[in-house]
């Protein structure tokens, strides 16, 4: 079982936030039923958290387990401007103007259906709407 990792759910780490302990026994969970990743997009993100930087990042992954792949292939590519085309089309349409979502989400998100069994997100609505034959916990 491989287990994709969003941003929001480790940069509560460095946020000092309550809900880490519970998404850090969802961790080591997932990492007792196989591999943990996370998309380089979402290893971008973390290395830009206030509280974050390249030694203390590369310590936190490897201490987690959690494998960082930095390529991710034109089908994710090719996924994610799909998912991110049909969000935007939809904002347009419904009279909601320009799209609001960045498209690093849909990276991560076409990465996890791509590459992992299931994704570890706090965001379950987005992904859920674009990305409906995505497992998604907790």
């Amino acid at each position: 079982m491989r287990t994709a990792v969003d941003t929001n759910v480790l940069s509560l780490y460095w946020s000092g936030n309550e809900r880490f302990r519970d998404m850090q026994s969802l961790l080591v969970r997932c990492a007792a039923e196989g591999a943990v990743m996370i998309s380089g997009i979402v290893y971008a993100e973390l290395l830009a958290h206030p509280r974050a930087g390249r030694d203390l990042l590369s310590t936190f992954l490897q201490e987690a387990g959690i494998a960082m792949e930095p390529e991710t292939g034109a089908a994710t590519w090719e996924t994610a401007g799909r998912a991110y085309s049909a969000y935007c089309r939809q904002r347009r349409s419904s009279g909601g103007g320009e799209s609001k979502r960045l498209l690093a989400d849909f990276v991560i998100g076409a990465h996890a259906q791509l590459r992992a069994d299931r994704l570890a997100t706090l965001d379950q609505e987005r992904y859920r709407a674009y990305f409906p034959e995505l497992v998604l916990i907790p």
